[in-house]
């Protein structure tokens, strides 16, 4: 059975409330996180385990002193390529590639009506769960499919680090459709499930042409079996 056969429940208030919670924890979005939890309860597309991980990721939100809250998204998000929130660092790194991959998502996003705000970058996931979020749900559950295998790298190694906010990306995996795992146990301090293994490296972006030149061009974001290593003595 296809997917345009299987039909998705509603999942815009839980993509949006993802987005937020994968954003810079600063005042302003954590003074929402109980709206937040309410949201995703209250659409439910999520299953209970899910619900509970995320419960414990907004818990310890709402524990820890600000400044350490934003301390920890900086080392985990911004100083790891393995982390990075950047669908395109995973595909293209700084190769010239990435430059016109993320003019096609703007045009993408502008034909969904969407701009993008001061120093937002199209391809950041916090942006697209936004533009998925305006979707209805079977194109937004197909959006993600796309870039499932980009969310599989990010959780291994979320979950190598033992952070919390795996269950948001396990969440999104969840909403595409794949088959995932409970990424932490709960409380929320035990070890994590050693079973996640580093999944295979993937790579490239291709744009099906458009059926005319002023249609915008909807992007793909594929595996190719071309994996390039770093020569030897370079760093990761």
């Amino acid at each position: 059975m296809t997917s345009s056969q299987v039909s998705a429940p509603p999942m815009a208030l839980t993509l949006r409330v993802l987005s937020h919670l994968l954003a810079y924890p600063d005042t302003a979005q954590r003074a929402h996180l109980p709206e937040m939890r309410e949201a995703l309860h209250g659409e439910n597309a999520l299953g209970a385990s899910r619900l509970s991980e995320l419960d414990a990721l907004i818990d310890h939100l709402l524990s820890v002193p600000s400044l350490e809250a934003e301390a920890d998204y900086v080392e985990l998000f911004d100083r790891g390529r393995g982390t990075a929130l950047h669908l395109f660092e995973h595909v293209h790194g700084d190769s010239r590639d990435r430059g016109p991959a993320m003019i096609d998502l703007i045009k993408t996003y502008e034909h969904a009506g969407l701009l993008l705000g001061p120093g937002e970058l199209p391809d950041h996931l916090t942006v697209a769960l936004e533009y998925a979020s305006t979707q209805p749900a079977m194109p937004a559950r197909d959006f993600l499919r796309e870039f499932a295998h980009i969310l599989q790298l990010i959780l291994t190694a979320l979950v190598k680090r033992q952070s919390r906010y795996a269950s948001a990306i396990a969440a999104l995996l969840e909403l595409a459709g794949e088959k995932t795992r409970p990424v932490i146990k709960l409380p929320a301090e035990a070890q994590i499930d050693e079973a996640w293994e580093e999944p295979a490296a993937f790579g490239g972006c291709s744009s099906r042409a458009p059926a005319q030149a002023e249609e915008p061009r909807p992007i793909l974001i594929v595996r190719t079996p071309a994996i390039h290593k770093s020569p030897p003595g370079a760093s990761a």
